[in-house]
């Protein structure tokens, strides 16, 4: 294996106890002896990933605390430093994907939690986590976005602005950041995991079609390490993500209008409350 610059290195992950989170930290762990501070709110998944990892289970220590709690941020700086723990990259990872609506039948709550556990939560982190991060050579923080940052689609209002507001403040912060850290955006598409937890379930047929269009979540994390490894400042990651970005630069507002056309038509019970 090729020596990487963040080889051993120390990370703090959040959403770390599924999907591309746990893949991501289990390829940081295994592959570049990395110790990985995972964070979540199910003390049973990250439990089981620890032992999953084996004789490598040393190398993960987590916390479990809610990401939009902006408190716990600050706790976990002051517990880092006291310990003598050097952190040395920041991956935001978590989020939640409300159900595909309209937004007049979202309520404030749904809205609001959207907004504090997309974007808030990495606001909170890295105002808690950069001054403690900056002191490390090797200082990096990756945000892990959605490609509905590039291109908002019917029913996703509410996502794609949480998802947007991280996109632009993350682009902000790499300019500020740009001689002293590496900043990093990831636009993923459609991925294989539990994301779709809070969408209706879809007919079999419906279901294969979604796939078709869905990223093997393995597959994301390899793309995400090989583009963490040649510091890439945006990732752009999967057929359906670089459709919404060329499509947008080209065709402006018509790519969302050719998208959701798509879904329209796509069958899956997921999207039909938006065009009832």
């Amino acid at each position: 294996m090729n020596k990487c610059w963040f080889d051993y290195k120390t990370v703090i992950l959040s959403g770390a106890s599924s999907g591309i989170g746990k893949g991501i930290a289990e390829r940081l762990i295994k592959d570049h002896g990395c110790k990985v501070v995972g964070i979540a709110r199910n003390e049973q998944r990250l439990q089981n990933f620890k032992a999953e990892l084996g004789d490598k289970g040393d190398n993960f220590t987590y916390y479990t605390f809610d990401v939009s709690q902006e408190d716990k941020w600050h706790e976990l700086a002051e517990t880092l430093q006291k310990e003598n723990i050097q952190p040395d990259i920041l991956i935001n990872n978590a989020g939640i994907l409300p159900k595909f609506d309209k937004f007049m039948n979202y309520i404030v709550e749904e809205i609001r939690s959207a907004m504090e556990i997309n974007f808030f939560s990495c606001v909170y982190s890295m105002n808690a986590l950069m001054p403690i991060l900056l002191k490390s050579d090797s200082a990096a923080v990756v945000n892990i976005a959605s490609s509905a940052a590039l291109c908002s689609l019917a029913g996703t209002s509410v996502y794609s602005a949480s998802k947007a507001a991280l996109k632009g403040f993350t682009e902000a912060m790499r300019e500020e950041h740009r001689d002293n850290c590496y900043i990093a955006l990831v636009c993923p598409g459609f991925t294989k995991t539990d994301i779709f937890r809070n969408q209706s379930k879809s007919s079999d047929k419906a279901q294969k079609a979604m796939d078709l269009i869905s990223t093997d979540c393995d597959k994301m994390v390899d793309y995400i390490i090989k583009g963490m490894w040649k510091k890439r400042d945006k990732m752009v990651l999967g057929m359906d993500a670089h459709f919404m970005d060329k499509g947008y630069k080209v065709f402006g507002t018509k790519c969302s209008l050719i998208s959701s056309k798509v879904m329209k038509i796509s069958g899956l019970d997921m999207f039909k409350s938006i065009f009832e």
